[in-house]
C-alpha cells in the first residue's frame, strides 16, 4: 500500500524522538542564561552599586594640584598696567576641598541610589518572570502538540492493522467493497492528519528554540511539565506590589532631600604651594591658606512649596494605581483558580468518556473478526474516540496554561 512507508517513516521518526529528551527547566534555564535584557539589567544593578560608592567618595577631602604661570610683557611703555598684572605670576599649589554635610543628608542621598538599585532588581525579577511564562506557554503548546503526534500514530497504527483483516474478509465477500473502500478513506484521512500534527509539532518546537535563543534544529521529545498550582504569595512579599513599597520610600526620600536642600550649606578648603609675582623677594613665596563658605537660602520664591505639592500629587497618583492594581489582582487570581478547577471536573468527564470510546472500539474490532458488525459503525467508533482524544489533549494543554498563568501571579 502506498501509505505504509509513510507510516513506518513517522514510526521511525517518532522512535527517534524518544531518543533523546529535553524537560522545561533546560529550556527555562538556556531562557534566563541567554536573555540580554536580563543581562543588561543586571549590569544596570552592578552600575547602580558604583554610584553608591562614588556618592560617599565625592564627599570625602578632594586634594588637587594647580599650577598657572602669566606674563604680561611692557615693551618701550607699551603694555598692560603693570599695578594691575604684576606683570608676571607664578604658582603651584596643592588645595584641599572638603564640602560639609550632615549624617542625615549623606543617608537620604545614598537611600536614593538604594531605591534606585532595587527598583532595578525589581524589574529584573519582573522581566524573569515574563521570560518565563513565555517560555512555559510555548513548551506548553509544544508539548501538546507532541501528543498530538503520538495520539495520531496510535490510530494510524490501529487503522493499519485493521485494515489487512479487513481485505480479507472483502475478499471473502464478509464485507462489501464499498464499506472497505470507507474504511481505506478513514484511514488515508488519519495519515493526513499525522502529517499535520508532526507539521505542528515541528513549527512549535522551532518557536521554542526561537525563544530560548536555542541554535538548535534537532527534534527532540519534550518530557511532561508537570506543573503544579503554586502558594499564593502574600501581598506585600509580590514582585508585583514591591514597586509600589518602593516608589513609596523614593517619594519620602525625595522629601527629605527638599528638606535638606534649604539648610545650611558649608565647604571648607585649604592650599599651600608657591605662588609670586617675582618682583620682591620671590624666593619668600611659599606659603598656605585656608578658608571656608556658607550657603544658607532666603527665598527662591515658593519653589519649595511646589516640590512638596508635586510630590504628594505623585504620591496620591502611587495609591490609586495600586488600589487598582490590587482588585485586578485578586480577581485575576481568584477567576484563575475557578478556571482551573472547573477544567480538572471536565478532565475527569473526558477521561470516563475516553473509557467508554475505547471499550467500544475493543468491542467492535473483536465482532470484525467475524464479520458481525457494521463498518460504518466501527469507523464511526473510531472518530468519536479520535474527538475524545483531542478534546482531552486540548483541555490538558489548556489546564496547564491556566497553570502557567496562576503561577505567574503568585510570584
Amino acid at each position: 500500500m502506498k501509505w505504509l512507508p509513510v507510516l513506518l517513516l513517522f514510526i521511525l521518526s517518532n522512535s527517534q524522538l524518544r531518543a533523546q529528551t529535553k524537560t522545561l527547566d533546560y529550556y527555562l534555564e538556556q531562557a534566563v542564561s541567554n536573555s540580554p535584557l536580563l543581562k543588561d539589567l543586571n549590569n544596570q544593578v552592578a552600575s547602580s552599586k558604583l554610584d553608591s560608592l562614588g556618592l560617599r567618595a565625592s564627599y570625602r577631602p578632594q586634594v588637587n594640584l594647580n599650577t598657572a604661570g602669566y606674563y604680561a610683557p611692557v615693551i618701550k611703555g607699551y603694555g598692560y598696567a603693570e599695578a594691575i598684572t604684576n606683570k608676571q605670576t607664578f604658582n603651584a599649589l596643592l588645595g584641599v576641598n572638603k564640602q560639609l554635610v550632615s549624617k542625615g543628608y549623606m543617608n537620604a542621598q545614598v537611600m536614593a541610589i538604594t531605591l534606585q538599585r532595587d527598583s532595578l532588581i525589581n524589574a529584573g525579577k519582573l522581566s524573569a518572570q515574563d521570560l518565563k511564562r513565555t517560555i512555559i506557554g510555548q513548551y506548553i503548546t509544544a508539548y501538546g502538540s507532541l501528543q498530538q503526534v503520538k495520539f495520531n500514530i496510535e490510530i494510524v497504527k490501529l487503522l493499519s492493522g485493521e485494515e489487512s483483516l479487513l481485505k480479507k474478509l472483502t475478499r471473502s465477500n464478509v464485507y462489501k467493497q464499498s464499506e472497505y473502500l470507507a474504511f481505506l478513506v478513514t484511514l488515508k484521512q488519519q495519515q493526513l492528519q499525522l502529517l499535520q500534527a508532526q507539521l505542528q509539532y515541528k513549527n512549535d518546537f522551532a518557536t521554542l528554540n526561537y525563544i530560548a535563543g536555542i541554535a538548535d534544529t534537532s527534534a527532540v521529545e519534550l518530557s511532561d511539565p508537570s506543573l503544579q498550582r503554586a502558594t499564593s504569595a502574600q501581598v506585600h512579599n509580590s514582585i508585583f506590589f514591591k514597586q509600589y513599597q518602593l516608589d513609596s520610600l523614593r517619594l519620602a526620600t525625595s522629601h527629605s532631600l527638599v528638606n535638606y536642600s534649604y539648610r545650611p550649606q558649608a565647604n571648607i578648603f585649604a592650599d599651600g604651594g608657591y605662588n609670586s609675582d617675582f618682583l620682591v623677594q620671590p624666593y619668600k613665596n611659599f606659603g598656605a591658606s585656608v578658608g571656608f563658605t556658607i550657603t544658607m537660602p532666603i527665598y527662591d520664591g515658593g519653589q519649595r512649596k511646589l516640590q512638596y505639592k508635586r510630590i504628594k500629587l505623585e504620591e496620591e497618583t502611587r495609591q490609586t494605581y495600586k488600589a487598582f492594581f490590587n482588585t485586578q489582582y485578586r480577581q485575576q487570581i481568584n477567576q484563575l483558580n475557578q478556571q482551573i478547577s472547573e477544567t480538572e471536573k471536565l478532565i475527569g468527564e473526558i477521561n470516563a468518556q475516553t473509557k467508554y470510546s475505547e471499550s467500544l472500539i475493543k468491542v467492535d474490532t473483536q465482532l470484525l473478526q467475524t464479520g458481525d458488525v457494521k463498518i460504518a459503525d466501527l469507523i464511526l467508533a473510531i472518530n468519536n474516540y479520535y474527538s475524545v482524544k483531542n478534546l482531552l489533549t486540548q483541555t490538558s494543554v489548556s489546564r496547564l496554561q491556566l497553570i502557567n498563568q496562576l503561577n505567574y501571579w503568585n510570584k
